[in-house]
């Protein structure tokens, strides 16, 4: 290195020349994303030893500084990814929030225009064209329930294709993390010095990351990252990538899961250990809220079905048709399902032991329930498995657990605890076997009108089956309700046709074997037709199902009946203008028809909407929240890391002073070395 004045003013030259070079690479770079402001750092030459003492050499440039931190990068990163998974998931739950909750293509018209048009069949039960109105709301109402459960379906389509481009994303992401930790050192190696701009570009790539995953990293000797996710799965090892695949499910094929890839093939990553970023989102959308408002609106499809069809079945249709009317064959064009809904769907492993069965579940015949039917379907999917003590069933939203040494005895146990199906008890699992059991996910989509019903309104089941009356030449004031019938009706009155005798405060003439409960006291079995059922005015009569012991006819007697008085008991032949079980249907759409009879269909409808609504909020709340957070970061690592433009001009008036001022002290070295060389001469 020169001394004295020239060597001095040169080095003092150089200087200000990486002053004014690192600023303009400040300013070229104010909206690079990810730019890192930089700064010369001088020290002072080592000064030379005189006799009268040390002199400056002037200075040099020891390095060009990144203005850096690395917690407060970390900071952004994370902020980043927590903003990016509920932007996501915002995104994808908007939708289903604005389908549910479209007051004219929502749910709720469409049940509301149904049960109207069963009240009016009620009202005029013997009017075809009432009947076929009603049809056409059945079919606008399973339209309603198909649109909307096709919707969610594709929604689970595009989940799935939004995955696989995440998962394309943070393969290509890491690609390139890996790529520059290859540069970086061999750069930093060569000349000692720090690669800022290689060092920005990696680290933007890390914050790109956070945005599809939450993503952290630790450094290495060399400088290099090592990128990892979740509970420790590793992406990049300084300059390996261990990319990211996406494969099917195999406890459901129709899903694309996140697995790593292996030299021994694909791994599926537990979604639990997958959050963050848009990728986080998308998972945790499909398994909180798409999972759940597809389950729900199959519940209430379902639902719907059952309890309408159990209570349809009740009835008798406008040609006479019932359960007892007419005999076989002709019982067999006896149509009361109104609507048709698929079974629950049992899903095997894909890694089941060869030779597994197939598993198949029914829906349970719903209960009655205060005149009416309900279900016990839940929203929750289930998980069948077996090992050597027996099978299991988990009930996957809250983990809840049922166990038999078979499936009979399993579905024994759950007659105690009901969820609303059972299983085929044939099959016998193999250990180590497990299936996935969605007893309600495909039931909307799938709910039709039956065609024969559509084709024929007369098999409408709008009345009641049995009629009762008084005896044509009673003398007494008694009086006999219309009566109603539960399940088992056509066994607990297969007597018929009877009629009732009064006889000294007593009933008698029952058909022998007939079962009679007076107010659900212990039934009296006729033995024979002179056995005496004891009268009292308003008490409920009911013959029941010897099958089963419950009320299948009941009727009630009230008034002052004279000695001879009949009261008859008979098919409902000829009922054109009855709309008994018309009046029931229609009663359907306000009773605790679902969720283990504590609501209707148009309150749990309503609970899926609310819940929806709420989450939705929930997720835009927190979403601005986590922004707010986010926008802080970036603005604590921009106050050390961004570039101030008028810092920067300030900087360059700075350094073009001291360029200017080292250039006069250059020449007036130069000057003066040109007087010496005039003297020498």
């Amino acid at each position: 290195m020169g001394s004295g004045i020239i060597g001095v003013g040169l080095s003092a030259l150089q200087a200000a020349q990486f002053g004014l070079q690192t600023t303009e690479h400040n300013i070229a770079n104010v909206n690079t994303p990810g730019f890192s402001r930089q700064r010369t750092i001088q020290a002072s030459n080592f000064a030379q030893q005189t006799g009268s003492g040390f002199f400056g050499q002037g200075t040099h440039v020891v390095t060009v500084e990144r203005m850096y931190s690395r917690f407060l990068n970390d900071q952004v990163n994370r902020s980043q990814s927590s903003t990016s998974q509920l932007d996501s998931y915002a995104a994808q739950i908007n939708q289903i929030n604005n389908l549910l909750a479209d007051p004219t293509t929502g749910l709720s018209p469409a049940l509301q225009g149904f049960f109207t048009s069963v009240q009016e069949v009620a009202a005029n039960p013997s009017q075809l064209a009432s009947r076929q109105i009603m049809i056409a709301n059945a079919q606008t109402l399973s339209t309603r329930y198909q649109s909307m459960g096709d919707q969610l379906a594709q929604m689970y389509d595009g989940v799935n294709g939004q995955i696989e481009a995440t998962v394309t994303s943070i393969n290509a992401n890491i690609k390139q993390i890996a790529l520059l930790n290859q540069q970086i050192p061999v750069s930093q190696a060569a000349t000692g010095q720090p690669a800022n701009d290689l060092l920005d570009t990696r680290d933007q790539l890390v914050l790109e990351l956070n945005k599809l995953i939450k993503a952290r990293t630790t450094t290495n000797s060399d400088g290099s990252y090592n990128v990892f996710i979740g509970s420790g799965q590793q992406l990049v090892a300084g300059s390996i990538t261990m990319d990211l695949a996406t494969m099917r499910s195999p406890s459901d094929p129709s899903r694309r899961v996140v697995g790593q890839e292996s030299v021994t093939g694909d791994h599926e990553i537990p979604e639990s250990l997958l959050s963050g970023g848009s990728l986080g989102g998308l998972l945790a959308f499909r398994s909180e809220s798409l999972d759940q408002a597809s389950n729900e609106l199959g519940r209430n499809a379902a639902s719907l079905a059952l309890t309408f069809n159990a209570q349809s079945a009740l009835g008798q249709d406008l040609l006479g048709q019932s359960q007892i009317s007419p005999a076989p064959p002709a019982l067999s064009s006896f149509t009361p399902d109104l609507f048709l809904v698929s079974p629950p769907k049992v899903i095997a492993n894909t890694n089941n032991p060869p030779g597994s069965p197939t598993v198949s579940a029914t829906f349970v015949n719903p209960p009655p329930f205060n005149g009416n039917f309900y279900t016990d379907l839940g929203s929750s999917d289930y998980r069948l498995s077996a090992d050597a003590s027996g099978v299991t069933l988990t009930r996957l939203s809250d983990n809840k657990q049922w166990s038999g040494t078979d499936l009979g005895v399993l579905n024994t146990n759950l007659a105690s605890d009901p969820q609303g199906f059972t299983l085929d008890p044939s099959p016998t699992l193999l250990e180590g076997s497990s299936y996935l059991i969605q007893p309600t996910r495909d039931a909307a989509r799938k709910l039709t009108v039956n065609p024969a019903v559509v084709a024929d309104a007369s098999l409408i089941t709008a009345a009641g089956p049995i009629r009762t009356s008084t005896g044509a030449t009673n003398t007494g004031l008694a009086k006999v309700s219309a009566g109603s019938v539960a399940a088992g009706y056509a066994t607990a009155v297969a007597g018929m046709p009877m009629s009732l005798v009064y006889q000294g405060g007593n009933l008698q003439n029952f058909p022998v074997g007939a079962q009679v409960s007076i107010n659900g006291a212990a039934p009296v079995v006729i033995a024979a037709s002179t056995d005496v059922v004891p009268y009292t005015s308003g008490a409920t009569i009911a013959f029941l199902d010897p099958l089963t012991s419950t009320p299948g006819f009941s009727f009630t007697l009230t008034g002052v009946p004279n000695n001879g008085d009949t009261f008859s008991i008979a098919r409902n032949s000829g009922a054109l203008a009855d709309g008994r079980n018309a009046l029931v249907l229609a009663q359907l759409q306000t009773q605790q028809t679902m969720s283990g009879k504590s609501s209707s269909f148009q309150e749990a409808y309503a609970q899926l909407v609310s819940q929806t609504g709420s989450k939705t909020n929930q997720i835009q709340v927190s979403g601005a929240a986590q922004q707010a957070l986010l926008t802080q970061a970036q603005n604590n690592r921009e106050s050390l890391s961004g570039v101030n433009l008028e810092e920067e001009a300030a900087n360059l008036i700075l350094y073009q002073q001291a360029y200017q001022a080292a250039a006069k002290a250059l020449q007036i070295g130069s000057s003066l070395f040109e007087t010496i060389l005039q003297m020498a001469a």
